[in-house]
C-alpha cells in the first residue's frame, strides 16, 4: 500500500527506523498528546473524544508495561507506576476529572524527560567511543 501523504510517510519511516529507546520516547510523547486532547475534550464536554483519547493513552501505557524486562528491579518499580497511571486514567475517564489527567501528565512527562536524558547520555558515550577508535 503506497502512502500518498508525505507526513504519514515520514511518520511511518520514523517508526520503522527508530531505535528501541527512540520508540519508547515516541510512546511517551504519544501518551502525552492523547492526555492533552482528553483534557481539552473534558473542558468542551466532548465525552466521546475524551473517552477515545484516554483509552489511547491507556493502550500506550499497557504497551510500555508489556515491553518491560521484569527480570530487572527497576522494571518491577516501573510496572507498579504504569499500573498506577492506568488506574488513574480509568478514574479520570469515569469521573471526567482534569486534575487526575494533570497528575498523570506530570508523571509521564517526568518519565519522558528522564528517558530523553538516557538517550542523550548513551549517544554521547557512543560518539566518545567512536572518537577513540579513530
Amino acid at each position: 500500500m503506497a502512502i500518498n501523504n508525505p507526513y504519514a510517510a515520514y511518520q511511518n519511516n520514523s517508526v520503522t527506523t527508530a531505535s528501541p529507546g527512540e520508540l519508547t520516547l515516541m510512546l511517551y510523547n504519544g501518551s502525552l498528546k492523547f492526555i492533552h486532547i482528553a483534557k481539552k475534550a473534558i473542558e468542551e464536554k466532548n465525552i466521546e473524544l475524551k473517552n477515545t483519547n484516554i483509552q489511547k493513552a491507556q493502550a500506550i501505557v499497557s504497551e510500555l508495561m508489556v515491553t518491560l524486562n521484569t527480570d530487572l528491579e527497576i522494571s518491577q518499580n516501573l510496572m507498579s507506576l504504569y499500573d498506577y497511571i492506568n488506574r488513574r486514567l480509568t478514574e479520570a475517564n469515569v469521573k471526567n476529572d482534569r486534575t487526575i489527567l494533570e497528575e498523570v501528565e506530570g508523571l509521564i512527562t517526568e518519565f519522558r524527560d528522564t528517558w530523553k536524558q538516557v538517550i542523550q547520555v548513551n549517544r554521547q558515550k557512543q560518539h566518545a567511543g567512536q572518537g577513540r577508535q579513530a
